[in-house]
């Protein structure tokens, strides 16, 4: 967690990088791996500072962000099946948390992420399309509540509640799952009909 006066520019940078995974992921994944691969490895590394030291807090952010960015950049394949092994995943706690069961178990969580590692492997440009323009909107709208202040959001993240993972799970908030899945079909749409057309097609 970095300190809260790199807030706004952590939050500027959410917000552009799940603008462009929402509307281009396709065209730019490569570009989108480095951004999530650097946001993963940011957070990472940070968490394992110590919190009193915010130099080295925010160093060890820039310096594992840029390692992550590297690893997924360079790891284009796994990338692509880590992809769709998450989405996978968030189906699994979609499914889960829609029928109101609560957390699904782990096995279905590793049976839906493997189904996604290989359906992303077989039909690479739909599920990247689908991915990244879900995965987008969610980093695009946490970065907009970071920005405004979103006091739900802040007492969520204070109180170590994840739900700032799961969009379905917003305390609260029954209209963010519905903006995200809004926000998400519109950035596929987006990206099947203009940014992420084949080359030469059209």
């Amino acid at each position: 967690m970095l300190p809260a006066s790199y807030g706004v520019p952590a939050a500027l940078a959410l917000v552009v990088g799940g603008a462009i995974s929402c509307f281009a992921g396709y065209r730019l994944f490569r570009v989108v791996l480095a951004i999530y691969g650097f946001i993963l490895g940011a957070m990472l590394a940070s968490s394992m500072m110590s919190a009193n030291s915010t130099a080295a807090m925010v160093g060890g952010a820039i310096v594992g962000g840029l390692i992550g960015a590297a690893v997924l950049t360079l790891a284009y394949f796994v990338g692509i099946a880590l992809v769709g092994a998450g989405l996978g995943a968030l189906v699994a706690h979609v499914m889960w948390q829609s029928s109101g069961t609560g957390d699904p178990p782990a096995l279905a969580i590793i049976v839906l992420a493997i189904l996604g590692a290989v359906g992303a492997m077989m039909l690479q440009r739909y599920v990247i399309i689908v991915a990244t323009a879900f995965g987008g909107a969610w980093t695009l709208m946490v970065g907009s509540f970071a920005l405004v202040g979103d006091r739900g959001a802040a007492r969520a993240a204070a109180s170590g509640d994840v739900w700032i993972l799961y969009p379905t799970t917003a305390p609260g908030q029954r209209w963010v799952p519905i903006a995200w899945i809004v926000l998400g079909l519109i950035g596929t749409a987006v990206q099947l009909g203009i940014t992420g057309r084949e080359r030469g097609s059209g």
